[in-house]
């Protein structure tokens, strides 16, 4: 038999919880957000735009689509380092101003930016 105190605390961690769920969903979203650039993973040949960009002066975030992420920094002669602790990333300075970056099975493509170029976005 239930008495009303157990009812008001159960129905209020309920409350709680459902919350706590919406606030994550609600994060998870927001970190979705950015910039969408191409990128071919997982070894695929084709590039599609489903990837996503968070960045931070020379630092990038890429997201990809089945939630992982890589962490790049941007020389200022187009070299990609990687500060994830992944394998070292190649990276290609195409004419159109773009840099593209291969790391294991993985290819993205982002804007180059010069130095200063991200605080004037």
């Amino acid at each position: 038999m239930s008495t009303p105190i157990s009812d008001w605390i159960g129905r209020r961690t309920l409350f709680a919880a459902l919350l706590s769920v919406c606030a994550c969903a609600q994060t998870a979203s927001d970190l979705a957000k950015g910039e969408t650039i191409a990128c071919a993973v997982d070894g695929s040949a084709d590039f599609k735009d489903v990837c996503t960009i968070e960045r931070n002066g020379p630092r990038l975030i890429v997201r990809r689509p089945d939630g992982g992420f890589r962490q790049f920094e941007i020389g200022s002669n187009g070299t990609v380092a990687t500060l994830d602790g992944a394998d070292p990333a190649q990276s290609t300075v195409l004419t159109n101003g773009m840099i593209e970056a291969r790391i294991e099975g993985d290819r993205y493509r982002f804007r180059r930016e010069a130095p200063g170029d991200a605080a004037k976005r």
